[in-house]
């Protein structure tokens, strides 16, 4: 099966080593990988920003570069997101809207892509600690995955895996949200640290850098020992045969 990468700009410029886990995670489990070198910003900071034109300067240029992939993937609920969304925005354009639509329709969050398209619940993978999980507002509203990442987690041999208490809470980021109103986005993040605590985790898991970073930085300004890491170093960690290493 043929998967292009969508590298989000969260995780080119910041964190990755998330994209090259999620390349290396499709390859274990058999999919041929590349990387339009064309793509950009899907265009979402624009977009809710009100920069209607702006962003659609952006989307035309994602839809170009995917133009002849057969899946799109990528490490983030809420990039994905968008790109689910260009049917609306360019909904009676006589030019973008069947485009935008076929771009849309092979376009997929990575542990979305792995559970509903090559239906696989268990990649193999290995790791010990007590892990939660956040899941983020865009991954579960916008675009609907709810069930995958759990499901993927809770396979992980060694894992201890908890629930977040009050986990459909939104940690206070949403992009912008948490520039445009700090004060009550320091509080929400606030209430998300205190939940993560509850569950006496080591590490906070999630499918959306932003959150992270957000929930992250809140808790290690608290002095708070909790490793944040994306799903795909999880799901991209397994035990060699010989010599017990991690890898």
């Amino acid at each position: 099966m043929k998967v292009s990468l969508f590298i989000t700009c969260v995780s080119d410029i910041v964190f990755a080593d998330v994209g090259k886990n999620t390349v290396e995670l499709l390859e274990r489990l058999g999919c041929e990988v590349d990387f339009p070198a064309a793509q950009t910003c899907c265009g979402q900071p624009a977009y809710n920003s009100g920069y209607l034109s702006e962003a659609k300067k952006a989307m035309k240029q994602m839809i170009k570069a995917f133009k002849d992939s057969e899946y799109v993937v990528g490490p983030s609920g809420s990039c994905v997101g968008m790109l689910r969304e260009y049917p609306n925005v360019f909904k009676g354009d006589p030019e973008w809207e069947q485009p935008a639509i076929e771009l849309a329709n092979k376009s997929y969050e990575v542990t979305q892509f792995i559970v509903d398209v090559l239906g696989i619940t268990d990649v193999g993978s290995t790791f010990e600690g007590r892990v939660t999980y956040h899941p983020s507002c865009h991954m579960t509203r916008i675009l609907g995955v709810k069930e995958a990442p759990t499901k993927l987690l809770k396979n992980v041999k060694g894992i201890d895996f908890v629930e977040l208490p009050v986990k459909e809470d939104c940690c206070g980021f949403g992009g912008t949200f948490a520039v445009k109103n700090a004060d009550i986005s320091a509080e929400m993040v606030k209430e998300k640290s205190r939940h993560v605590s509850e569950t006496e985790a080591e590490y906070l898991v999630g499918g959306d850098m932003g959150c992270l970073m957000n929930i992250g930085g809140r808790m290690r300004r608290e002095g708070k020992n909790v490793k944040v890491m994306h799903i795909t170093e999880i799901l991209n960690t397994h035990v060699k045969e010989q010599g017990g290493v991690t890898v």
